[in-house]
């Protein structure tokens, strides 16, 4: 076994060479955003598309946090078991949950697609097999978690003999691996400029109400909205007795890893992690003509163990039992957050103030749908987890409103309906035909009548904000989620729909 000094005290992610972006202060934007990670960057690209003027503050380098120590598993398979997530808040919950982590991959792949993001992604599967160490037969549980998730809706598929000896598993299909760092430095780039900000070295002193202005680097900025992406939230606008209760909901857990080379035949690519408690996860991608492991574990309440040490160590014997081959060469320690019920914390801190944390294990996939909701929120629009992660949420059963008694499609095209680029201007809708076009940074809902006159209303259902589509042999906008209907000029001719599509 390797000595711990031979090994390089870095994150893997940090060994690219990234841009740095001047520190360079507006006097206004539309929306601050505190912290240059992975939620922050997320939120600021969807709102710059969306036609709002933003800032990122770091206070370091853009990924300087734990973006940048993630051990990149980008996943919508929870820490807290399946099973688990339905017993404690129910099916609809669960469901949306488990969705809200599958949008999040759909949006990175994306986003990789449309900024040609040179960041390695790549879909692979995700197996949760037994406990590492331990006699303990748990085949009926992970037959019951693959039997839920498919019940739920999610391909999975329970394994007797899995891919790490042997051991019963769970394949999830459709989860991936990125380059955490690459990725979030392309969102960056796409970012800054035209009226938009990426500071780096910005920290945020203190937050002013009416107009609300952030006081950065002794300079101030105004703006309209704030979005909070730090680790663990500042307080911002928020009072001293409500950040606290926050905080005592928020549970800091220490975690570490090693880098390693290991033989091309080992294990296919993809993610894998026991059902130990602290659980091992491995993840392994192509790496020229080796593989490589991102392998961690001995996760522990931060500031809670005299000998860290020791835990590199435990980390390693389990890296070896799996691998014995691995040539370790780096190793890093990161730190997630836990919360009291296992479900992140994002949503409406204090009026105009948006913040998110709590992301558990699922860091990367939480944290970019983090971004998103706080992109809805911006604009004002419902968004289909709002309820579910809310900061203040109290009993989930009892309290969902509306959103989870609707159908379970509507979260599907909520998100995907946005995601889908039409090409082509208003010139490429023939007559008689209707086409959803993003025109100005809105979605526009555009038909050319049959005598060639256009006819353009918004594409966003008055209903709970679904994007409608063209019915041809209606020649009717219909909208996916619940079924309201409108007339080409946007009048509401079925419900649950109750005000017209508005005017572009």
């Amino acid at each position: 076994m390797l000595a711990s000094t031979a090994l390089l005290e870095q994150s893997l992610w940090r060994s690219i060479s990234a841009p740095r972006f001047p520190g360079r202060l507006p006097k206004h934007v539309d929306v601050g955003i505190i912290g240059g990670g992975i939620t922050g960057l997320t939120a600021a690209f969807l709102l710059k598309k969306a036609g709002k003027t933003v800032a990122v503050f770091e206070r370091e380098h853009v990924g300087s946090g734990e973006t940048g120590n993630t051990s990149a598993h980008v996943t919508n398979v929870t820490d807290l078991g399946l099973t688990e997530l339905v017993k404690r808040f129910g099916k609809d919950a669960a469901r949306l949950t488990w969705q809200g982590g599958a949008m999040a991959i759909d949006l990175i792949e994306t986003n990789v697609e449309q900024l040609n993001i040179d960041c390695d992604f790549h879909r692979v599967p995700n197996f949760v097999f037994e406990a590492l160490h331990s006699e303990k037969d748990e085949t009926d549980w992970l037959r019951d978690e693959a039997e839920a998730a498919n019940d739920l809706g999610f391909a999975a598929q329970f394994l007797r003999s899995g891919p790490i000896k042997s051991k019963p598993a769970v394949a999830y299909a459709n989860q991936a691996i990125i380059h955490p760092l690459a990725y979030i430095l392309g969102l960056a780039r796409a970012v800054h400029g035209d009226g938009s900000f990426v500071c780096e070295e910005s920290e945020l002193a203190e937050v002013l109400e009416e107009p609300m202005t952030l006081n950065v680097n002794g300079e101030n900025v105004t703006c309209k909205h704030l979005v909070i992406a730090t680790h663990v939230p500042l307080m911002g606008l928020t009072g001293l007795v409500s950040a606290t209760l926050l905080q005592t909901k928020l549970y800091p857990y220490s975690t570490y890893v090693i880098g390693a080379r290991v033989p091309p035949d080992v294990l296919a690519p993809g993610l894998y992690n026991d059902t130990s408690d602290p659980y091992y996860y491995l993840r392994l991608h192509n790496a020229g003509n080796h593989r490589y492991a991102v392998f961690g574990g001995a996760d522990h309440k931060t500031g809670q163990v005299d000998d860290p040490e020791a835990c590199y160590r435990q980390v390693l014997r389990a890296l070896l039992d799996i691998i014995p081959d691995a040539v370790p060469e780096r190793r890093w320690s990161g730190q997630v957050i836990e919360t009291s019920d296992g479900l992140p914390y994002i949503g409406e801190t204090a009026e105009g103030q948006f913040a998110a944390t709590g992301y558990t294990g699922n860091g990367l996939t939480f944290g970019t749908l983090a971004g998103l909701m706080a992109h809805d929120y911006v604009l004002g629009r419902k968004n289909p987890w709002q309820d579910v992660f809310a900061p203040d949420r109290k009993n989930l059963r009892a309290g969902l409103t509306t959103v989870l008694a609707e159908n379970v499609d509507y979260p599907v095209h909520f998100i995907l309906d946005r995601l889908r680029q039409e090409s082509g201007g208003v010139e490429s809708v023939a007559p008689g035909d209707g086409r959803v076009l993003s025109i100005g940074g809105k979605r526009v809902a555009v038909h050319r009548t049959p005598s060639g006159e256009l006819l353009e209303v918004s594409a966003v259902c008055t209903h709970m904000g679904c994007l409608v589509r063209w019915n041809k042999a209606e020649a009717t906008w219909d909208c996916p989620c619940h079924g309201s209907r409108f007339t080409p000029e946007g009048l509401v001719l079925g419900g649950p729909a109750e005000e017209p599509l508005e005017r572009a």
